[in-house]
């Protein structure tokens, strides 16, 4: 579920990515001695929504809870594991987490079916934060090796309140595999809710063909499979043109390098951009803190298996895909770069 830019080049690593960044973004720049949270402005606890277990969400949540915990913005921070977006922005609505993280064409959507009415309670960004690679995954034996192959076919597209959900059906929608669309009987994509890890092991026995994950690369589960089963990638830029023409311009053009995941070739896929989400009623020193850290300890917020791009330099996280930025978040921006 997410919007973003055209990238037709391959995709640097996630650490040289972000050393290249930092370089550019901070080169000649000051930093602000970091704005320090009073005891009345400490909340006791802060929770970051994720998402599920051996995904980059839920790493990237217990990194920035550890971080917000040691460096005082809190009394203690926790992670949330959940779906993944759609779940994560439900919790934010609700009170549950203070931090969300999701796919940007998610947020989008979300973002603009908000009511003018909901005044404090709306979501809004701290910034973009990563890259997500949206891999179709199947088994490598299974003789499939185009998109086209799928017809006829069932995959997991993600859980139920996952970010992953959304963007694999605009895409089998966009490609005309969906069942609304499919131009012939039996030519149709069976979409079944599956999140990664029940997804992996149903690919596994077989009762699908293929599995849909947005995430980084690499992530830990798939890797782990692909150890156990030996996996493939399916190409999915050819569907890039079509889904931006009926959902905007949250989809990019990625590469998954060789051996991002053991013995696998490159292969070009969709990306859409990652946000840092919190609602507007968030109190300024938490936000305006919370900014100081996503740029002056953007390293301890990297997992360190991790390749692909990231985006933890001003320059780069201010671009939201259209979902507005906390006030306090922007004015930290421009106190960071100017």
């Amino acid at each position: 579920m997410t919007d973003v830019r055209n990238n037709d080049r391959a995709l640097p690593s996630r650490r040289a990515a972000l050393k290249a960044g930092l370089t550019m973004g901070l080169a000649g720049l000051l930093l602000p001695t970091f704005t320090a949270c009073t005891p009345e402005d400490r909340p006791r606890t802060l929770t970051v929504a994720g998402g599920e277990p051996g995904g980059f969400y839920l790493e990237f949540a217990t990194l920035l809870a550890d971080l917000l915990r040691r460096q005082g913005v809190a009394g203690n921070a926790v992670p949330l594991t959940t779906a993944g977006s759609l779940e994560n922005m439900d919790r934010l609505l609700t009170g549950e987490a203070t931090f969300a993280i999701a796919l940007a064409d998610a947020a989008a959507q979300q973002a603009s079916a908000q009511e003018p009415s909901a005044g404090a309670g709306r979501i809004v960004a701290l910034g973009k934060v990563y890259e997500n690679y949206v891999h179709c995954i199947v088994r490598k034996n299974s003789g499939i090796r185009t998109f086209s192959d799928l017809a006829g076919k069932t995959a997991a597209i993600g859980d139920v309140g996952s970010g992953t959900s959304l963007t694999a059906h605009r895409l089998i929608a966009a490609s005309g595999l969906s069942t609304a669309n499919a131009t012939a009987a039996g030519q149709s994509l069976k979409e079944v809710n599956l999140g990664l890890n029940q997804g992996l092991a149903a690919l596994r026995d077989g009762s699908v063909d293929a599995l849909f994950w947005s995430g980084g690369v690499p992530t830990a589960a798939i890797t782990a499979a692909n150890k156990d089963v030996g996996l493939g990638f399916i190409d999915l830029s050819a569907l890039i043109p079509a889904t931006r023409t009926h959902y905007g311009a949250f989809y990019d053009r990625v590469l998954i390098p060789a051996n991002g995941y053991e013995g696998t070739p490159a292969v070009w896929t969709v990306g859409v951009a990652n946000l840092l989400l919190c609602r507007s009623d968030l109190a300024e020193p938490i936000v305006t803190r919370t900014v100081e850290l996503l740029v002056g300890n953007a390293q301890e917020l990297i997992p360190r298996s991790s390749m692909g791009v990231q985006f933890l330099s001003p320059e780069t996280l201010i671009n939201t895909a259209g979902v507005p930025l906390h006030p306090a978040a922007a004015a930290a921006y421009r106190t960071l770069h100017g």
